[in-house]
């Protein structure tokens, strides 16, 4: 009889222990403050547009750009922007549109220039880049073949 009132305690006390846990865990999800969804930004801003960059000295390196946007709610609707023109790209067609040239053609002796083609490799910043650009430059110095007389020497190899 005694083993049955000891077994019963046992039983008691971890049926006890069991309510306990639950209503601790309980009180502790009660206290955590649900966190409310992100309310979802519903803006009427339009997307940035970005003006040319303009360097600070010369015609490549840093400089600004200007950016702007619309909208009747948006807190910002201009912001500068750092930018930089890199020095070796081909400005005549534009200081933001890179370009990836082919081997200079043949000589045309009409005009005395060579020319070669380039297919537009990267625009930065949405710049209004054309697909393909063609460039010409002078031949150089056009060799004529020498007329040959009777009398020519020859270089010994």
């Amino acid at each position: 009889m005694q083993k049955q009132q000891q077994q019963r305690r046992m039983f008691t006390a971890a049926l006890l222990a069991l309510v306990f846990i639950l209503a601790a865990v309980s009180t502790t999800e009660a206290g955590k403050k649900e966190k409310p969804e992100k309310k979802s930004k519903k803006s009427d801003c339009g997307e940035w547009q970005w003006s040319v960059c303009v360097p600070t000295n010369g015609d490549c390196g840093l400089g600004t750009r200007e950016g702007t946007r619309t909208g009747a709610e948006c807190k910002q609707t201009t912001k500068t922007q750092k930018c930089k023109i890199p020095c070796n790209w081909k400005k005549q067609f534009g200081a933001e549109c890179k370009y990836q040239f082919q081997a200079w053609g043949e000589c045309d002796l009409n005009t005395a220039l060579k020319t070669r083609t380039g297919n537009l490799k990267r625009a930065l910043h949405n710049a209004d880049c054309q697909k393909t650009v063609t460039i010409s430059k002078p031949c150089g110095k056009l060799t004529k073949p020498k007329p040959q007389g009777k009398f020519h020497l020859l270089k010994a190899a």
